[in-house]
């Protein structure tokens, strides 16, 4: 007798819901500040804040106490109703660093692809699927912070150039990945 069991499990930066009106990330859709519709954060020295996440979800085909297979989900979102900026502060070096981070969460969505397609089918699919999931989210949230860090929350043109390659050719590697 076969049956499917389906898991979905939402990790997605800052606790945001899956429920939130999103943005679905695309290579031919750029942010706008149109986009940015949360209520500005005043006591933050933070000129913008992009709320991006990625979503997962899985199913397993199960045989008994078996399981024979696997599928799962990977999305990659923008919240508006997260998001915010200060229009008085912000210009378009600004949106380009906070279109980047969205990028970022695209391309950890794409490293996560990869490495679920490098899994094999096991009754232990369940805990490596969800061990994977949690350190993508680290890795993802560690590389958000430097990018700040780096690029001095887009101050550092320089750098912020540096980094729109690194992120540009990186999600070019991983293409295959993407859904």
């Amino acid at each position: 007798m076969k049956k499917i069991l389906f898991y979905t499990i939402c990790l997605i930066i800052s606790g945001l819901q899956a429920q939130d009106v999103t943005i679905p990330w695309s290579s031919s859709y750029k942010l706008s500040w149109n986009d940015f519709k949360g209520p500005i954060d005043e006591n933050s020295e933070a000129v913008a804040t992009t709320a991006s996440g990625i979503t997962f979800g899985y199913s397993l085909k199960m045989k008994g106490q078996s399981v024979e297979g696997f599928t799962t989900t990977v999305k990659t979102y923008f919240y508006p109703e997260k998001s915010w900026y200060k229009p008085n502060q912000v210009d378009e070096n600004v949106l380009a660093h906070e279109q980047f981070h969205f990028n970022i969460t695209e391309l950890f969505a794409r490293k996560f692809r990869k490495k679920i397609a490098e899994l094999k089918v096991s009754n232990t699919i369940k805990e490596s699927l969800n061990t994977l999931h949690k350190r993508i989210n680290k890795d993802l949230a560690a590389m958000q912070k430097r990018y700040d860090a780096e690029t001095n929350y887009s101050i550092n043109k320089a750098l912020q150039n540096k980094w729109q390659l690194f992120i540009a050719e990186e999600l070019n590697r991983l293409k295959p990945y993407s859904h």
